[in-house]
C-alpha cells in the first residue's frame, strides 16, 4: 500500500459488531441494490437541516424536498416521504425561529491519525476521517449539532444517547484537528409522525359497506357515503397540527467527559489491530447475533446464506466505493453504538 488506508467510524463499527459484513463491504465493496427507506428519509432530512441553518430559508428547504421526490405523484412512497419531510421542516422551522448558538461550521469534515495510545504512535496502516452536522457555540463554548430523527422519543431513547460513542469520537478528531475544545454534544431530534393520508374506499368496498349498513338498518337501507381520499391539503392540515405539538422536536445536551477520550482510542486502536491481523489470515468471522438485530435481516445476511454466491451478488447487489457518507453526507437516523 503506498499509505494508510482511509477510514470511517462505519467502517470500525460494523467490523466490531460483524467482521464478515465488514468484509461484504469494506473489502469487496458490496450494497445491496435497494437502500434502506429509513436512511434514505434520514439523507433526506439531513439536508434539508443543512440548508435551515445554513440560511434559515424555508422556501429553498421545501424546493429541495420537491426536487427530491420528482415522482410523488406516481410512486406512494415519495408522497409519504414529501408530505412528511414538508410537514416536519414547516414545524421545525415555526418551533425554531431563533437558534440559542451560533453556527460556526456545518457538514466539516475531518481526517486523523489513529494513536496508539500505549506509545503515542500512529497507525501507518489506518487514517480515520468523518463529517460532522454542525459546530456550533454558545457563550464561549463549542459544541458538536448532532441531527436524529427517530420515531419517539421516551427516557430509553435519551439514556442511549449515552452510548452514542461515533460523536464522542467525532468530538476528539475536531479537537486535534480544528483546534476547537469541543464542551459537549447538542442533538437536535426530529420525530416522525405516524399519521397515514386517508385513501379511501374503492367502490367495492363502498359498496360492502353500505350493504353490511343496510342489513343492520330496520328500513333495510343506508345513507352511508363512500369515503373519498383525502386530499393533500387536508393532510398536511392534520400533519400540521401535529407538528405544532411540544413533543415533536427535542434538543437533548451532553457533555463529555474527557475520560471518554482516553478510552475509545484504546478501543480504537485494538479494532485496527484485529482487523490487520483478520486480512492477514483471510478470516473475517461471521456474528450470527447481529444477523437480525434490529428486528430485520443485516444487509448482508441474503450473501452469507448464500456462501457469497454469485447469483445473490449480481441480484441484489451492486459495487459501491466506501465511505460515501463523506461524499454525501450521512443519514441522522441513528447508527449503531461503538
Amino acid at each position: 500500500m503506498s499509505g494508510p488506508v482511509l477510514t470511517t467510524y462505519s467502517m470500525w463499527s460494523l467490523f466490531r459488531n460483524c467482521r464478515k459484513a465488514c468484509e461484504w463491504r469494506y473489502i469487496h465493496e458490496l450494497v445491496p441494490l435497494e437502500r434502506d427507506h429509513n436512511l434514505s428519509f434520514g439523507s433526506l432530512i439531513h439536508e434539508c437541516l443543512e440548508i435551515w441553518h445554513r440560511d434559515r430559508n424555508l422556501p429553498a428547504v421545501l424546493d429541495h424536498i420537491d426536487r427530491a421526490c420528482p415522482n410523488r405523484a406516481q410512486d406512494e412512497r415519495e408522497q409519504r416521504d414529501w408530505h412528511l419531510a414538508t410537514a416536519m421542516m414547516k414545524g421545525y422551522a415555526a418551533r425554531y425561529p431563533t437558534e440559542e448558538f451560533e453556527v460556526v461550521a456545518l457538514e466539516k469534515t475531518f481526517e486523523g491519525k489513529i494513536v496508539n495510545p500505549a506509545t503515542g504512535a500512529s497507525s501507518r496502516s489506518f487514517v480515520l476521517a468523518g463529517r460532522v452536522d454542525g459546530i456550533v457555540r454558545i457563550g464561549d463554548e463549542h459544541f458538536l449539532l448532532e441531527h436524529k430523527t427517530a420515531s419517539q422519543i421516551d427516557a430509553d431513547y435519551l439514556e442511549r444517547l449515552w452510548t452514542d460513542f461515533q460523536i464522542i469520537l467525532y468530538a476528539w478528531y475536531v479537537e486535534r484537528t480544528l483546534g476547537l475544545r469541543i464542551a459537549g454534544i447538542i442533538y437536535n431530534i426530529l420525530v416522525k409522525a405516524r399519521l397515514q393520508q386517508g385513501r379511501g374506499e374503492t367502490e367495492a368496498e363502498f359498496e360492502e359497506r353500505r350493504r353490511k349498513l343496510a342489513a343492520r338498518s330496520k328500513t333495510g337501507k343506508s345513507s352511508a357515503r363512500r369515503r373519498l381520499p383525502e386530499s393533500d391539503e387536508a393532510f398536511q392540515e392534520r400533519l400540521a397540527a401535529k407538528y405544532a405539538e411540544p413533543g415533536m422536536f427535542h434538543r437533548e445536551t451532553l457533555y463529555i467527559s474527557r475520560d471518554q477520550f482516553a478510552a475509545l482510542q484504546a478501543e480504537l486502536w485494538e479494532l485496527t489491530q484485529a482487523f490487520l491481523d483478520a486480512r492477514r489470515r483471510g478470516a473475517f468471522y461471521r456474528n450470527t447475533a447481529f444477523c437480525f438485530h434490529y428486528r430485520r435481516p443485516c444487509a448482508y445476511f441474503p450473501l452469507c446464506r448464500s456462501g457469497g454466491s454469485p447469483n445473490v451478488i449480481e441480484n441484489l447487489y451492486r459495487k459501491v466505493p466506501p465511505h460515501e457518507e463523506l461524499r454525501d453526507g450521512s443519514s441522522c437516523e441513528e447508527a449503531p453504538a461503538f
